[in-house]
């Protein structure tokens, strides 16, 4: 049987374009001890795959290399098992890449709960929703009654950020690109306040919506946003750097902030990224259900169409036209 695969065939500049990818047909092997044979059915689009695809050899997670399959995590379907510890019909999630089938051993593969479907899956369960939990609970350490600023609030990681935060009792502020992704954030989402951070007012919006200041601040943007909630940052304050997304198509980064503003209100500042923390996802995971199930989160899923859709559809994470937490159904 052939299958259709993308692989990484040139390292993008500032944009990504359509020739840094091919599409290859493959043809399914005969599967070895311990493999499994596994069909995609959504994938997932993430920003941290621009940085996947760089020349940076000295980052968090080995870099593609030119000619592999591009990275993603997804959700498939078993379909033909010599691993008894995945069996045939069971659902499963993790990096599956950019292809329709999965060949493999199943490491670093989980079955997932049953009851979910694949796209509750991508937007509640996979990257985002484990990003989100780790950063803002594990690292964050909420206390009821604080202020959280969530930067890229209506981004996939933004907004169960928000949520959660809502779920442990504090009040929460976030920024976004437009007013409509504004007003999905409070009334849908029940965040306090959203700003749109292509306002003209900006600064004065950012005091007049936190003017105790701010407790947590989930960065996931840059930008303009970072230097106005820094000076806002209350005593003892967390400052949780997940993406600096408006840094990721430029040639020359933004300035990050003044360290005096550490040292004068005692701050914390730690960057993260997951593959760090693999470990405690089954912990991860049950609070995300628990949370979900509880109605305390809820998305908007953009979905683009076939496998190749990923190609033109990748760069909707960096101009900010996608709705929602954006996936690919297979």
């Amino acid at each position: 049987m052939q299958y259709k695969a993308i692989k990484l065939v040139k390292r993008p500049g500032t944009q990504i374009t359509p020739d840094v990818f091919e599409t290859v047909m493959l043809e399914t092997p005969e599967l070895a001890a311990d493999e499994i044979l596994v069909r995609q059915t959504h994938m997932s689009l993430d920003p941290a795959m621009k940085g996947w695809m760089s020349r940076d050899k000295d980052s968090y997670i080995p870099r593609v290399e030119l000619g592999a399959i591009m990275r993603s995590s997804g959700v498939g379907e078993i379909v033909e098992s010599r691993n008894d510890d995945y069996p045939v019909g069971a659902m499963v999630g993790g990096l599956l890449g950019w292809t329709e089938y999965y060949v493999g051993n199943g490491k670093g593969l989980r079955i997932l709960p049953p009851g979910l479907s694949p796209e509750e899956v991508l937007c509640v369960l996979a990257l985002p929703g484990l990003t989100a939990y780790q950063g803002l609970v594990e690292i964050g350490k909420p206390k009821t009654g604080e202020t959280l600023f969530v930067s890229g609030a209506a981004g996939s990681v933004g907004a169960i950020v928000g949520q959660i935060g809502k779920a442990e009792g504090l009040r929460v502020i976030g920024t976004a690109g437009s007013d409509d992704k504004c007003r999905w954030l409070e009334d849908e989402l029940g965040f306090d306040k959203a700003i749109n951070y292509k306002s003209d007012n900006l600064v004065e919006q950012i005091t007049e919506a936190a003017p105790d200041g701010v407790d947590i601040y989930f960065e996931n943007t840059g930008g303009p946003v970072q230097h106005v909630v820094f000076w806002r940052m209350n005593a003892h304050g967390r400052i949780i750097v997940c993406g600096m997304i408006a840094d990721y198509n430029t040639d020359q980064p933004g300035p990050g902030p003044n360290w005096l503003n550490v040292i004068r209100k005692r701050l914390t500042i730690q960057g993260f990224t997951m593959p760090d923390h693999w470990d405690n996802i089954p912990k991860m995971t049950e609070a995300l259900v628990a949370y979900y199930k509880a109605g305390q989160i809820k998305y908007r899923a953009h979905t683009l169409q076939g496998l190749e859709s990923a190609i033109e559809g990748i760069n909707l994470l960096f101009t900010g036209a996608n709705t929602g937490k954006l996936m690919v159904e297979l």
